[in-house]
This record gives structure tokens, sequence and C-alpha cells, in this order.
């Protein structure tokens, strides 16, 4: 079974749909799919759940879909540094669920194991348990969590074979390996595309049969999301 596909485009032909639910991969800018972002954006469906720990920044990553309104709904953690995502969302435009950071890197990891909800503290007593069931453990007080799954997860990886197995590098390994088992097709960018093989069994972090379609983009852009300098000593 050929894996590979010639172009981002061509790895998201004959499975996006109106309405769909998508993971999109990565943290800040750091490790997000760039590339499918962008193919996403072309293809033009619309009405869009999309779960990803951030919405980009105005112009990159999930910022494209945001521009062309094809996002209904966010599943997120941190979306600070999106200023269209503020002015849809306030503007009544855009739905918000929002999920501590820890809480959505879990459901998203329990739909990947089949795991259909999970008891947490975090979020006990504020507007994070409105509405979910809360149980006593041990005289402590827990908020039911349900898992996430989507119709396709996007992910970013530094290399892979052609087989599927991923490696990330550095923080690039983020929401990438759980949305890699959470998605029912997931269509993964890699940066370095190698041969079966050639990557060693324990440096694997996500075995190939997760991994339905590969497109590879080497050579793409390496972004800075928020840049600090400061001057150097005078010595």
């Amino acid at each position: 079974m050929n894996k590979v596909y010639a172009s981002a485009e061509a790895a998201l032909t004959g499975v996006l749909k109106d309405g769909m639910t998508i993971m999109s991969g990565g943290f800040g800018l750091c490790g997000i799919p760039e590339t499918l972002n962008l193919a996403l954006r072309d293809s033009g469906v619309r009405n869009l759940t999309v779960i990803s720990n951030n919405a980009g920044v105005d112009g990159i990553g999930l910022g494209v879909l945001l521009e062309t309104r094809q996002i209904k709904k966010m599943i997120s953690s941190y979306v600070g540094e999106n200023k269209i995502f503020a002015a849809q969302f306030l503007a009544g435009e855009l739905e918000l669920e929002f999920n501590p950071q820890g809480t959505l890197a879990e459901r998203i990891r329990a739909g990947g194991a089949g795991i259909p909800a999970f008891f947490t503290r975090t979020g006990v007593g504020t507007v994070v348990a409105e509405g979910k069931e809360t149980r006593d453990f041990h005289g402590e007080a827990y908020v039911m969590e349900t898992a996430l799954i989507a119709d396709v997860a996007l992910v970013h990886a530094w290399k892979g074979d052609h087989e599927g197995n991923l490696v990330y590098r550095k923080t690039a390994r983020n929401f990438n390996p759980v949305m890699a088992t959470a998605g029912r097709l997931t269509v993964v960018e890699v940066e370095h595309l190698v041969e079966p093989g050639e990557i060693e069994p324990d440096q694997i972090m996500t075995p190939g049969i997760f991994v339905q379609r590969i497109v590879h983009v080497p050579g793409g852009p390496k972004r800075i999301e928020q840049r600090t300098i400061r001057k150097r000593d005078a010595a």
C-alpha cells in the first residue's frame, strides 16, 4: 500500500467534506502542519470543527482558515495570539470550547486509546465543570471529561518513512503524537522522508499503523511566534 502522496492537496483528496472535525497538531507555531492547513483552506470545505491547542496567528497556521471563515468551532486551550479569532469569537461568529491544556491533551490521548471518558480534578468548581458529571474519589471531587476523536488528523513530523513510522523533533513533539492516534484518518507532512528500515525501531514515536497518508515537505519555514532579544554585554 502506497501511503506517499505527491502533494498536500493530493493527500487530502477524497477525504474532506463540510462539517467535519479536524485535528491539527502543533504548539504555538512549532510543529504545525502548515502545508496541510493551506491545502485544507484551498479545498474550500466549510463549517469545520477544529481541535488544536491554539489557533495559530493571523495569516499563519489555522489563522488562514479563520480568515476565510471556514472554521465554525474551535476546541482549544490557548488562543491569545490570534486577533481574527478574538474578533470572530467576541462577535458571536465562532464557537469555542475551552479546555485546560493538560485536559485537552488527555482527551485526545483517550480518543486514540479507545477510552471514552476519564475523571480529573482539573477544572472542578470552575466554569470548565459546568454541565459535566462530577464524582468523589478518595474524598476529592473530580469532573468527567470525554475523549476526542477527529474525522481527519493533520500532523507534522520531523522524519518519517514510507510506512508512516514517525519521529518528532524537540518541541514539535507536542500534540502531534497523540493526534496521530486519534484521527479516523491521519495525514502527516514530514520534513525528511526515508526508506523503511532507516529509522531505528527504538526511535519511532508514532508507529506507521496509525498513519494512512504522507506528504514530503522538505525545507518548510521555521517560524518564531515570539522573538525576544537582548543587547550583548559591552565586554
